[in-house]
């Protein structure tokens, strides 16, 4: 049996921690055989369609675990059979931070004051808290979960949406109801045929005067058209690390917005991901020589 991790040192360093894995680490290339090849962590950056050539030529593959919370790129090469698994596991600690982040500096005009400090203005406005505010996180798996956990000290209150409703737990079919008295929305959705375009015109307009909005997930998950259309009103603001397209061309209407706060999709990449994916890496492999079920799996027969 062998293990293929093609090279992305950026994110995680791994030993050989089995004597009967044999680790092939392609820095310098593709192996000469992938015919043994049954688990396979690809890059998390430039995946191309070249793996789809790649994952044809290994008949032995059983598991792909991508690096990423996010799959979509990858779904549409799993070859049949084959069990694709994700990181999100990995991921949340990092998202969550900066969720938090983001709805802080929004909050109390940090990415303001960052561009212009004046002295006057301190005492010529009153700046939003999070304190006494109602948080609506959409999407409630592992990073929504994360984020309501660091949101538990900030004495505001969490409302959770999944798409299917479970105990404390609203389903998506409540948002009509939910947006109008929540102070800020949350999306940690992933993205899917069901999530892309849900925060669309008719969201926006349902969401109260001066609500946040705040999209840590996928830029997809919100039309950008419409998103553009409800913040030209300064009706509400947004705080977005992720955008769609990404990366936003030059003179994109988003960044001439005083009430929009943008990031470059840069939530996983804190110190605390690489730890995480080299844990959950090991445990992965580990319960697949043992024949234990694996984490987080998209899809699938193993």
């Amino acid at each position: 049996m062998k293990l293929w991790l093609p090279h992305d040192s950026q994110y995680y360093s791994l030993e050989k921690f089995a004597r009967d894995i044999e680790i092939v680490n392609a820095a310098t290339g593709i192996p000469h055989d992938l015919r043994d090849v049954e688990f396979i962590v690809p890059p998390m950056f430039d995946l191309r369609n070249e793996f789809r050539v790649l994952f044809s030529k290994m008949p032995s593959l059983k598991v792909i675990h991508s690096l990423s919370a996010g799959i979509e790129d990858l779904r549409t090469l799993v070859p049949k059979g084959v069990t694709l698994c994700n990181s999100t596991d990995a991921h949340h600690t990092s998202t969550a931070e900066m969720a938090l982040a983001l709805i802080l500096a929004s909050l109390r005009g940090i990415d303001e004051f960052a561009r212009k400090y004046d002295w006057k203005v301190r005492t010529e406005k009153i700046w939003q808290s999070l304190a006494d505010k109602r948080v609506l996180i959409i999407g409630y798996g592992s990073v929504g979960q994360a984020i309501d956990r660091r949101l538990s000290g900030f004495e505001c209150e969490v409302v959770k949406v999944a798409r299917h409703t479970r105990d404390d737990v609203h389903s998506t079919d409540e948002l009509p109801a939910l947006l109008p008295i929540s102070d800020v929305v949350v999306i940690a959705l992933p993205h899917t045929s069901e999530t892309e375009g849900l925060a669309d015109a008719k969201f926006f307009s349902l969401m109260r005067n001066g609500a946040l909005f705040v999209n840590v997930s996928r830029g997809a998950t919100a039309n950008t058209v419409d998103l553009v259309a409800a913040l030209s009103g300064g009706r509400i603001s947004a705080a977005l690390d992720v955008t769609d397209p990404e990366p936003l061309p030059n003179g994109h209407p988003l960044f001439s917005m005083k009430n929009v706060l943008i990031t470059p999709h840069v939530a996983g990449r804190s110190t605390a991901l690489e730890p995480r994916l080299t844990r959950l890496i090991k445990e992965q492999v580990k319960r697949y020589m043992a024949g234990q079920p694996l984490k987080n799996i998209i899809t699938g027969d193993y």
